[in-house]
């Protein structure tokens, strides 16, 4: 079973004349941390990377996304 759970983010908070912009999604933050997490789930299993899977959490965290 996945110890990676869904992810989800709060829209930032819009000032007067501020653009509104799309969120950004969870499957597209933090490419670096991810790519690396991946390969390493794949080739050596989940229980063996715990360290890149908290990462990407905490990447994932600093962006506003609550996991």
């Amino acid at each position: 079973m996945s110890t990676l759970s869904a992810a989800s983010v709060e829209p930032p908070a819009l000032t007067d004349g501020a653009e509104q912009k799309k969120p950004l999604k969870p499957c597209c933050a933090c490419p670096e941390t991810k790519k690396v997490r991946d390969a390493c789930i794949i080739e050596k299993g989940e229980e063996n990377c715990t360290e890149l899977i908290e990462a990407h959490k905490d990447c994932m965290r600093a962006l506003g996304f609550k996991i």
